[in-house]
């Protein structure tokens, strides 16, 4: 095991990005912070405020979907209690989690990417499968991360959003039976 995460600690220092100023870490930077989930939550709450009805069942579903994950990768860290690579970015990260295994970033990024797949345009869909492994190796290059943890991510997102996709319709359904205002 000892020699698994040498090698893994050997990759991640070799994305290292945190410490050399220029475009890629400004790159990174961007990257990193894009999958934040408090980022996100706005991004969903104004889309579901100014959307059609389209977009408020894929922004409730999103929404959801990102709560529930963040339970369980908070649950997984606190099981593994993997530390963070040594480094000074990221300091909220490292104060406020200062766990790395698995990476929730990752985790949402994949899981947003592939239930957008299913629920939303196709060019939304590209493009955010294009953006999920950027901010997986962003987090990476900034050293809050190891490459284990941003793929252990990417294996929860997916089986999350999997799990989503099923829970959609029923979930749906039964919000719509509750709530007082119309959802959509």
């Amino acid at each position: 095991m000892k020699s698994i995460t040498r090698i893994d600690a050997g990759i991640s220092e070799k994305l290292h990005v945190a410490g050399k100023p220029g475009i890629l870490r400004s790159i990174a930077v961007f990257l990193a912070h894009s999958g934040d989930s408090w980022f996100w939550g706005i991004a969903l709450v104004i889309l579901w405020l100014l959307g059609a009805s389209f977009w408020k069942r894929w922004t409730i579903v999103v929404l959801v979907a990102i709560s529930v994950l963040a339970a369980l990768v908070m649950g997984l860290k606190f099981i593994i209690r993997r530390r963070r690579p040594a480094g000074d970015w990221g300091r909220i990260y490292r104060n406020t989690d200062p766990h790395s295994f698995p990476s929730g970033h990752a985790a949402r990024a994949f899981m947003i990417a592939l239930l957008t797949s299913a629920m939303g345009p196709p060019g939304l869909a590209l493009a955010l499968w294009i953006w999920a492994p950027l901010v997986s190796v962003a987090r990476v290059a900034m050293g809050v991360h190891y490459m284990s943890d941003v793929v252990a991510g990417c294996a929860v997102g997916i089986l999350m959003g999997l799990a989503a996709l099923q829970l959609r319709d029923p979930f749906l359904a039964w919000l719509a039976s509750w709530v007082w205002f119309p959802l959509w």
